[in-house]
């Protein structure tokens, strides 16, 4: 079974991914992310998160990440998926669409081709989406003493609002496979909830 898990810069998906996993049990779970999870990947990851990386036009930056995805999945994903292992994933193709997509005024249609091409037409059998406000994402990670990851945190509200009013729109696309969570939640709340979702839909 293949978990993806999407949200804003913030939103506490990569904490919920971890915690999920240790209510899992790690046996025959593989935990990987995007980008930078196979050997090209982190070198592209040094790329695309760099905040020295200015000026890196919308389909360069596109690209890079396809490439990420296209070894990711050829190296990490479908290999973990043939040794008969959960995967969860930390971004994938969504997070495509809403950033270069509605964030960055790419042609949807054209991406999800590209998405298709570089994933093998791999898709999550579920996604867990982490929506909230770009105001308590930021108030989060500066409580933290953190910063939105790299090269993004430059950018101003308006364009995390543009991907996060993405990700919804691709949640009512989609609804079948992505489900929303409500990340002003308690972790221990979204984790139960995210638990009963996954359970419910694993092959008996």
């Amino acid at each position: 079974m293949f978990v993806t898990f999407e949200g804003i810069d913030g939103s506490g998906k990569t904490t919920l991914l971890q915690a999920l996993a240790e209510t899992m049990g790690k046996a025959h779970l593989c935990l990987t992310r995007e980008p930078g999870d196979s050997a090209l990947g982190k070198r592209l990851r040094e790329i695309v998160l760099d905040a020295k990386t200015k000026g890196l036009d919308a389909r360069a930056e596109l690209f890079l990440f396809l490439a990420d995805r296209a070894q990711h999945v050829a190296q990490v994903i479908r290999p973990a998926l043939e040794r008969g292992e959960m995967v969860f994933c930390d971004r994938y193709c969504d997070s495509t669409l809403a950033y270069q997509g509605a964030a960055r005024g790419l042609s949807q249609d054209c991406i999800m081709d590209l998405n298709a091409l570089a994933s093998f037409g791999l898709e999550p059998d579920l996604t867990f989406l982490l929506d909230l406000p770009v105001s308590v994402a930021k108030s989060r990670m500066q409580q933290r003493n953190e910063a939105f990851e790299g090269r993004f945190d430059s950018y101003d509200g308006s364009f995390h609002e543009a991907v996060r009013a993405g990700f919804l729109e691709l949640a009512t696309r989609y609804a079948e496979r992505i489900y929303v969570l409500d990340a002003t939640r308690s972790l221990k709340e979204l984790v139960s909830e995210a638990h009963k979702q996954l359970l419910a839909r694993m092959p008996q």
